[in-house]
């Protein structure tokens, strides 16, 4: 790609030039702003130490020499330290060429062997999925697809928590004042019901801390000695003892909560190459909580609970496993971290989790090390920001969640809502109608989740998201439509699609603009790669879209009259709308043959 072509002479151009080498941090090659002639520019400032020289004449002496030395740059114009060099129609016209029938437009083939382990969703089974896990399992299956695009082996799995404390309070509240119901029964989710019986708890367990204040209790000890509790913690005990009717209760409702999360997955358009249980890998991660007693490197306190001390690494004790033999999260995550290593040997472990863990993954880097796996150092904590609403946070013991299957109904049911107001789809049968609205609200839900940093916080307003106008997942698929709209008129009339431009063919100023962010692409699925950020490739789709529809309405495309221009342009939303659907298949998001 031609910025590349430029970093590269510029490089030569200093050797040249001024007989020394140019570090490659200095070597600044961006996009030209819009306010000025020109299409890429060079930074000279960072030069002058080594030309010893002005900026204009640094600037010159460079421009001179790019423009002698490359056929793609014809001219160049400088402001003060700034070279701004103009790329040559002939250029534009072989990367249209080349790039109009490449069906590998965008992908990158640099990269595999050992996989890239990333595990996202790792949902409890307490509770029905919620609006920050679809932030977590859209992160975690756009940035595993962008990954597979990069060329890397990547594998998706999937940790369940299906055992501890939390687990627990479900089935004791079940077992208090279930009255045996079922999801059956009940006519609910299996991950629903469960997830009742979680607040539920919560509720009663109030209470009790209410009565205990009353009879004259200290806040915490009340907090943490509630007969509720005690029964929940009792029970954990014996699910780790074995006992039989614990853990056939504790089978039974976490097959519930996995047939009802099955469900969610699917209507979300997310897989798994692998799911781990915690219940499988907790007793591997007391096995290297052992190992690491036995070396020193872990101690046991008077009450029998095993420690780790990180205060030498700037962090303080660590917990591992409590004086009643139970295991914590750190435990799990040790002996998961181990299996996934044995099984997979990964180049990189990827773990898509909230910033609120972050202290959580750093510890876990460091007891891996002190255990002496060499492979931690390739652990890497995809961290994001939590999602709120409008009136808040949510909280998942009291029941202000918004249930994911909740939002994706409001969604479609918003979807349906704002196209009958435009009187989109009136054409449509009840089944097209049906399919477009799946398309269009999970489109807008993952458009509106993905375009945003993944390290910023975000608000979500499911209202914003369905929009046929404006920075929207509905317009970018409008706009594919729109395309191909326009493919299939071209098809009955007999114009092509896919006939190459002519090195005398002088661009129109929208056209040569579609046609320098279709240049970007390749590069912003690699830097996406890199960034481990899927709003890099939301926020382009959008721009190229935006880009698209200025085109369209400022040029003729069906009725242009001369027919290479025609052809050429006709051509030119073809390569548009392969390319929409390119980046928008990057972040799970389908789009529309018509609306």
């Amino acid at each position: 790609m031609i910025d590349q072509i430029l970093t590269n002479t510029l490089h030569k151009a200093v050797l040249n030039l001024y007989g020394q080498e140019l570090p490659g941090k200095l070597a600044q090659v961006q996009k030209t702003r819009p306010e000025f002639e020109g299409d890429f520019t060079v930074v000279v400032f960072p030069l002058l130490k080594i030309s010893k020289s002005g900026p204009e004449k640094t600037a010159e002496d460079i421009g001179n020499y790019m423009v002698n030395k490359l056929f793609e740059v014809t001219e160049y114009n400088i402001i003060k330290g700034f070279l701004n060099l103009v790329i040559s129609n002939n250029y534009w016209i072989d990367f249209f060429n080349q790039t109009l029938n490449d069906n590998n437009f965008g992908r990158h083939n640099e990269k595999s062997g050992d996989p890239t382990v990333i595990e996202f969703s790792s949902p409890n089974t307490n509770k029905p999925l919620h609006l920050g896990h679809i932030r977590n399992n859209l992160l975690g299956w756009s940035v595993s697809e962008i990954l597979i695009n990069n060329g890397q082996n990547v594998k998706k799995v999937n940790l369940i928590n299906d055992r501890g404390i939390h687990i627990c309070k479900s089935m004791v509240a079940w077992q208090k004042w279930g009255n045996n119901s079922t999801p059956e029964s009940s006519n609910k989710k299996g991950d629903k019901l469960v997830g009742d019986f979680y607040v539920l708890f919560d509720k009663k367990n109030k209470e009790e801390i209410s009565v205990l204040i009353d009879e004259g209790i200290e806040i915490d000890k009340a907090t943490n000695n509630t007969p509720l509790l005690n029964e929940a913690k009792q029970m954990l005990k014996g699910w780790e003892d074995g006992n039989n009717e614990i853990r056939d209760l504790w089978s039974t409702m976490n097959q519930w909560v996995y047939k009802g999360m099955d469900a969610t997955y699917n209507r979300m358009g997310i897989d798994f190459d692998k799911i781990y249980y915690e219940s499988e890998t907790y007793l591997l991660g007391k096995k290297l909580v052992e190992e690491g007693l036995k070396k020193g490197i872990l101690f046991q306190k008077n009450d029998g609970s095993i420690w780790c001390d990180l205060s030498e690494d700037g962090l303080d004790e660590k917990l591992l496993i409590r004086a009643d033999g139970t295991s914590v999260y750190m435990t799990q995550d040790l002996g998961t971290a181990q299996l996934r290593y044995d099984d997979y040997h990964p180049s990189e472990l990827i773990y898509v989790v909230g910033n609120e863990q972050n202290y959580h993954f750093d510890v876990l880097k460091l007891i891996l090390q002190k255990l002496g796996r060499i492979w931690a150092e390739h652990i890497h904590h995809l961290n994001y920001g939590m999602v709120e609403l409008p009136y808040g946070k949510m909280k998942s013991r009291e029941g202000t969640v918004v249930d994911a299957d909740d939002l994706m109904d409001e969604m479609y049911a918003t979807a349906v809502k704002t196209s009958e107001e435009l009187g989109k789809f009136d054409d449509f049968t009840n089944e097209e109608a049906v399919e477009l609205y799946n398309m269009i609200s999970l489109g807008a839900l993952k458009y509106f989740i993905l375009k945003v940093d993944p390290r910023k916080t975000m608000t979500f307003n499911p209202a914003e998201s369905i929009d046929f106008n404006g920075n929207t997942g509905p317009f970018i698929q409008y706009t594919h439509a729109r395309i191909r709209s326009i493919i299939r008129k071209s098809k009955k009339i007999n114009i092509e699609s896919n006939q190459n431009i002519n090195a005398e063919y002088n661009f129109e100023p929208k056209e040569v603009s579609v046609l320098k962010l279709l240049h970007d692409y390749p590069g912003i699925t690699k830097q996406a790669a890199v960034s481990l950020s899927p709003a890099l490739v939301a926020n382009y789709a959008y721009e190229l879209a935006k880009e698209y529809n200025q085109f369209y309405h400022e040029v003729v495309i069906l009725k242009e009259t001369e027919e290479t221009k025609r052809n050429f342009r006709v051509a030119l939303s073809k390569l548009t709308g392969n390319t929409l659907k390119s980046s928008m298949a990057l972040l799970g998001i389908q789009v529309p043959e018509r609306m």
